[in-house]
């Protein structure tokens, strides 16, 4: 355990001093998110997080590569062939930071990079439900590949807050390191494994850059940064199906032998279910799915009358309630785990309604936050991503003041400092 919180401690502190040289980067050649009519920040923020991230993340696994706890995961290609990957989505992320790439550009490179983990072997091994099923290799490639973009573009789409994508990806990646730990104690001596690697380092970043993206925000990760997370939660993913034995778990009863596959479905529940309703939402309006609306998870927490930070942060309980509540079946008993569960979800659901409470009891009509406006710039319909800078405003072009009224506000506001200053 020691040697993970290690790697997890390293990833951490270089996320952290290399997320300020990141948003001097950012200035210095553009790398600058416009204030749009679908974002709620309302300054221009640099983006490129994503690198400070990266930069995290591997050096935590190079420095891992000399430990020798963890020489048996370093004795294959695996590990760097993750980095390889990462960088490749990270690089393709900032391609899009800078130059607004189209979708079927961005589809395919998150596509190649997916697929050349695939190809060396970090893939979904089997589906361990009614016993172990394996389909052929052409198959579970295939399959893997899609499984890693749609959790990339997952976490893409829920990263409209900020401090939202970084704080849920680190709690998700926590619950996998949780499971993948518990896993790995129960079921082999040698207690290292690629899965719980991947998870500290990835959780290490994310709490490194959150100190600098949490509301309000001075840099965003950006595609870079998106991208690269979910590439990463996926990694563990498919590195966890390729360590379970479903026979060796049924008969130590510690859990299901569906859990490998039911954990990476919780902990990316909300992005998912943010994912499906988009392409449901738009595909039935007759738009694409990757252009942007406003009505992503997040809106709808800022309609139900919660502040940018408090939205955050049930959010983040509500991650931290699907996904460590399925992982908590690896480590107490399932009644236990349902009873926990259980409790943790009306707790979430009374803190998600809690507006609509308080207005019903006071007889006060729903308003909305004000937001100014901002012109919406062409180019590609695809949402750039970056902690906050995806998101629309919740306020409707109806009840949005205009610019003339914004700027008579503002001129009454001043004119009345200077009187008092007087």
């Amino acid at each position: 355990m020691r040697a993970y919180l290690f790697v997890l401690l390293i990833a951490a502190l270089v996320t952290y001093l290399t997320t300020g040289a990141a948003r001097r980067l950012a200035r210095r050649i553009g790398a600058i998110t416009a204030v749009r009519e679908r974002d709620v920040h309302t300054v221009p923020i640099p983006r490129l997080g994503g690198v400070a991230m990266y930069l995290g993340i591997g050096i935590a696994l190079l420095t891992a590569s000399r430990m020798p706890f963890f020489d048996p995961i370093y004795r294959g290609p695996s590990v760097y062939v993750v980095l390889l990957s990462a960088g490749a989505v990270c690089l393709l992320g900032v391609f899009d930071d800078l130059w607004q790439l189209d979708a079927v550009t961005k589809l395919a490179g998150q596509a190649l990079a997916s697929g050349l983990m695939a190809w060396q072997g970090i893939q979904l091994v089997s589906f361990p439900i009614f016993g172990t099923f394996v389909p052929s290799q052409g198959v579970l490639i295939v399959l893997t590949v899609v499984a890693i973009v749609i959790t990339i573009n997952a976490v893409n789409f829920v990263d409209g807050l900020d401090g939202l994508a970084a704080g849920m990806v680190a709690i998700a990646g926590s619950a996998f390191f949780v499971y993948s730990y518990a896993l790995t104690r129960t079921s082999q001596a040698d207690y290292s494994s690629l899965a719980s690697l991947i998870a500290a380092a990835l959780v290490g970043a994310c709490l490194g850059f959150l100190p600098h993206n949490f509301n309000p925000a001075r840099i965003f990760m950006g595609d870079s940064g998106s991208m690269l997370i979910g590439l990463l939660l996926a990694t563990c993913t498919m590195a966890i199906t390729g360590q379970v034995q479903p026979t060796v778990l049924a008969q130590s009863k510690i859990v299901p032998a569906f859990l490998p596959l039911l954990l990476p479905l919780a902990v990316l529940a909300l992005p998912l279910i943010d994912l499906a309703l988009a392409v449901v939402r738009r595909t039935r309006a007759g738009r694409m799915p990757w252009q942007p609306d406003k009505m992503h998870l997040h809106h709808r927490m800022l309609g139900l009358g919660h502040s940018h930070a408090r939205a955050v942060l049930i959010l983040y309980f509500w991650t931290a309630t699907v996904g460590f509540g399925v992982a908590l079946y690896a480590l107490v008993r399932p009644k236990t785990a349902l009873l926990v569960g259980g409790l943790a979800i009306v707790i979430a659901l009374l803190l998600t309604i809690g507006p609509l409470r308080g207005r019903r009891a006071s007889g006060v009509a729903p308003t909305a936050p004000l937001v100014p406006t901002a012109p919406v710039p062409t180019g590609s319909a695809v949402p750039s991503s970056g902690t906050a800078d995806s998101a629309d405003s919740p306020v409707s072009p109806e009840t949005r003041p205009s610019g003339l009224a914004l700027g008579e506000i503002q001129g009454e506001t001043e004119m009345n400092t200077r009187v008092g200053r007087k």
